[in-house]
This record gives structure tokens, sequence and C-alpha cells, in this order.
């Protein structure tokens, strides 16, 4: 467990500097505002709040530190609260009381994930050797964040490297962060990799999170902490800035506890980056998603019911259908769709993202700080079999990746790269999209959460073997054709959620989080976790 002294050690330097550049010259102590109960509150209705003065942005920021404080030590979803969240949010009151206020998002909390490049704190991926990447400029999605007000609250924890270290020990953990538990029952998985993102969200820890996503990493804790989770198109949402695996597949997005949340944060996160040149066409396609959102969006819609993924079982099947029978009595016309309409493609995936971890890592770590000394894949196996605090874990898929000394130049990367995108876009949801005349398709996100292995115990081998036929997941089959996916509460089984999917075809964003918005509000599926306060006696480690 990472002591508080080492999280703070993360933080220092650039972080003080940050604290002195927004708060400017000592002021005199303001009189304290009231508590502010911040549980569940939605960021529509602390909006609300704060545009009647109801309450501040400083007593929201402090309602989660406070939560913070008092819970995660049993969670272990955040791994820093930024040094400066108070002064963003006497930032944020002061404009409001000038009439100045920036949007429906000026003064709401919101956490990164931990490979989110934010000014003043560590972007770690969750390895100490990224414990000097202080970055000197936001990520673009964090300054968009900003630029509408928002206060970067902290950083959320993650499987490390998202998901990329390590390949056969504990799935939702980092060296840095620690393992991150599932509110709603602290002996089964909170999903990952943006499993602090997911945990911290259901729990009220932030108004909201950003996680990154390149095969399910939104989608997945979304579904197991019963919150929703958008995974944009490739790339309506720039990448520059995060801690990459695969610029292929890799993108950010929101993960709120409802609907029109996550379409206000979309709204502003969405656009075109010049750094990021699959960003180009995001700007001609990105809209005012809370406008479009509408309790009548189902009516008339055609959706492809897809069975034959892994989240599909005998467990989710009951509550599966009762989704299905809220959308078809909201007006929504359901299509079956064949089993075997989409391709397992997970060897070939894990291929791509090794060749790409190697190229892309690199290149991240140009920007990062003098004093950060690991810059390559090669470095980062060295400093993870040399450096205690990392040698313990797994580093088979950052090692897998090393090994790819050709890198892309490999003629045999574009012609995975190609196949996999032909058989997975055109052959696979244009061709059901077409063929069935639907806009989207709908599935369950993912199983029931696997109850947790203990701190060693080696989890099933990530590196597929050639002739792999086991049901793989849609968030994949949908990264791989870049598509956008959206996963909102569907229910509970075993006293655990699960979430259905909407996934959609490119720049479709609008069109899902409008039925998203129309089934959460007619289902009411969201649960409200409570296992995690039985634990709040236990000890808490000062972030």
């Amino acid at each position: 467990m990472i002591t508080s002294v080492s999280r703070r050690a993360l933080m220092v330097g650039a972080a003080m500097a940050v604290v002195l550049a927004a708060c400017g010259e000592e002021k005199k102590a303001e009189a304290p505002m009231a508590p502010y109960e911040v549980e569940e509150k939605s960021i529509s209705q602390l909006a609300e709040d704060l545009a009647a003065k109801k309450t501040t942005a400083v007593a929201v920021t402090q309602g989660y530190i406070d939560r913070i404080k008092m819970y995660d030590g049993a969670v272990h979803s955040v791994i820093a609260i930024a040094p400066d969240a108070i002064a963003q949010a006497q930032a944020s009151d002061a404009r409001r009381a000038e009439g100045k206020a920036l949007g429906p998002l000026d003064g709401i909390p919101i956490l990164l994930k931990d490979n989110i490049d934010a000014v003043g704190m560590a972007t770690t991926a969750g390895s100490y050797a990224l414990e000097f990447n202080v970055p000197a400029q936001d990520a673009p999605v964090t300054k968009h964040l900003r630029d509408a007000g928002a206060i970067i609250l902290g950083k959320a924890n993650l499987s490390q490297f998202a998901g990329w270290r390590p390949a056969e020990t504990v799935l939702n953990s980092s060296t840095v962060g620690g393992e991150t538990k599932n509110p709603f029952d602290l002996t089964r998985s909170p999903g990952g990799s943006s499993s602090g993102g997911g945990a911290a969200t259901a729990a009220s820890f932030a108004a909201a999170n950003i996680g990154s996503d390149t095969t399910g990493s939104i989608i997945g804790p979304a579904s197991y902490n019963a919150i929703v989770g958008l995974r944009p198109t490739i790339a309506l949402v720039s990448r520059t800035g995060v801690v990459p695996i695969s610029a292929t597949m890799d993108t950010t997005g929101p993960m709120t506890r409802t609907v029109r949340d996550a379409a206000l944060l979309l709204t502003v996160m969405a656009g075109s980056d010049p750094l990021d040149p699959a960003t180009k066409d995001a700007d001609a396609n990105k809209k005012d998603y809370v406008a479009g959102l509408s309790t009548e969006a189902l009516k008339g819609k055609r959706l492809g019911v897809v069975r034959d993924f892994g989240g599909y079982t005998d467990a989710t099947k009951p509550v599966f259908e009762a989704a299905l029978a809220v959308m078809a009595a909201q007006g929504a016309e359901l299509v079956e769709i064949p089993a075997g309409s989409f391709p397992d493609h997970r060897v070939e995936q894990l291929a791509i993202m090794s060749f790409d971890f190697r190229e892309d890592f690199a290149a991240y770590m140009k920007n990062a700080p003098e004093a950060q000394k690991v810059r390559t894949v090669e470095e980062l196996v060295a400093f993870n079999k040399a450096d205690p605090r990392e040698s313990a874990w797994d580093s088979g898929l950052i090692e897998y990746a090393a090994s790819r000394t050709t890198g892309r130049a490999d003629p045999e990367y574009a012609k995975m790269r190609d196949l996999v995108k032909q058989r997975t876009a055109v052959e696979g949801f244009d061709k059901v999209f077409k063929e069935h005349n639907v806009v989207a398709v709908v599935l369950p996100t993912r199983e029931v959460a696997d109850v947790m292995k203990p701190n060693g115990e080696k989890q099933p081998n990530r590196i597929p073997k050639e002739n792999a036929k086991a049901p793989g997941s849609g968030s994949s089959i949908a990264a791989l054709a870049g598509y956008p996916n959206l996963s909102v509460p569907m229910g509970m089984v075993e006293g655990l959620p699960v979430g259905l999917s909407l996934i959609g075809p490119a720049w479709s964003e609008g069109e899902l989080l409008a039925m998203g918005y129309a089934y959460e509000q007619a289902s009411k599926m969201r649960a409200v976790p409570v296992a995690y306060k039985a634990a709040a006696s236990a000890p808490v480690v000062q972030k």
C-alpha cells in the first residue's frame, strides 16, 4: 500500500507552483460554508444548487474530499487529491460571484484516470516507473474541462498501464494505488482498467470521472459499478497527453451516474486536436449531446439484439430480457441478430496493441520532464525488474511489446490492422446495421463481476492461443471497429450490478445517448452501493 509520504511525493515541485499560481498572494480565510451532502448528486443537480447559491464550489469540493478520506481506505479508488483542488473551487466561486460562471460544469469536481495529464500532479499510469512524470501542460481533454470551469479533483486508480500490466496477477490494481475494490462487494472485481474511476464514481467520491478505454476499460467498470460509461468513436476526443496503449484503439470518455451527465461531459470533451491527426473529423461531428436527449428517443428505433458475446450468461439473461421489455414498451423494435455475426479477433487485437504500445509509449514520453528517466518500453522492462516496488509483479505484456522490435514498419502489422478493421467494421457492425436495418445493437455489457483472487495469485493468462474460441466481448469488437459504445445500468444479479450496452456506427454518440437516456428514465436501474461504508472504521490512508 502506498504511504501518505509517497503519495505526496508524486505531486511535489510542480504541484506547489500550481497552488501558488492559482491562489496568488495569501488571502484571509473566509467564513466556512455549511457542509453540503454530495452523495448521489448528479452534475445537473450540483450545477443547479451552485447557480441557486444553495452551496459553493468550495463546499462541494470539500464534501468529496471528506468522503474520499472517510471511505477510500476500503476502496483504494483514488491515487491522489489535487493539491490545488480548493484553490480551483475558490476561483470558481469568485467567477460566479462576479456573474461570470463558465457554464454547467463550473465548480464541478471531476477525477481523471491517472494516465491523463494534469498540471500539478504526476501522471503515473499506476507505476513507480513514471513517478517523476509531472507534466508541464494539461492534456487537451483536461484543458477542455478546465476551460469549462470544472475542478480537477485528483487522480483515480487504474489497472497499471491501463491494463497492459500485469498479465497474470491482480487485474484491477496498480503498485502506486493498490488494489481497487468494488464498492458493492469488496470481494468482487470493480472491472478494469478504469477500476478506480468506476468505483469512485459509484461511491460518490467525485461528480464524475474521465476514464480511458482501449478494449473496454470504461465499459467494463461501468457495468460492474452501476454507472454510465461511454467509449466514443475513434477519435471524437483527443488522446494527446494520455499514457497510451494503442493509437489504433485508445480513447478517453466520461464515467458518470447519469446519462445526462455523460452527455454534458462529452459536449465539452469532444473536438479536433492538431496534435492527434485521428481527430481531424471530430469538430465536424461533435454536437450538443444534452440537447438531443429525449424520453421518446426509443420510439420507432430498430435495435439489433446480440446474444453471443461473453456477457450473455444464464445469470444475466433474466435482467437482459427485462431490459429488452422496457425498450419495447418505449417503442423500440427489436431484431434478433444471428449468432456468429461478429468475429473473435482477440489474438490479432493483442498483437496490434503490442506493436502500438512500443511506439506510442515512446512518443508520449518524449514530452516528459528531465527528471523522468524511463522513456522506452525497454527501459520500462528493466525498471520493473530492478525496482523492488515493481519486481514482484508480472511484466508479460510489456515484455511482449518490447519483443516487437520492428515496430509498425513490420508489414504484418498493417496487414493485421487492415484485416481486423475490415472484419469488425465493414463485415461486422456495418453489415449488421445495413442488412437488419438497425440503428444500433444492444447486448449485456459484461457478466457478473468475478470474485477477486488474493494478491499474487495468478489470473488466467491474457495472451490468447492461436486457436482461441471462447466468446469475446462486444466492447473489444467495437473498439477494433472504432465505434462508440454506451453502457447504462441494467439491473442487479446476485446483489451485483450489470450493464446494458448500445453500440452504434461512427459518430452516433448523440443517438446512443438519447436512447440510453430514454431507457434510463424508464427503467431507473441505477443502484447505490453501501458495502464500502461498513469498512469506514478501518484505517484510512491520508491522500
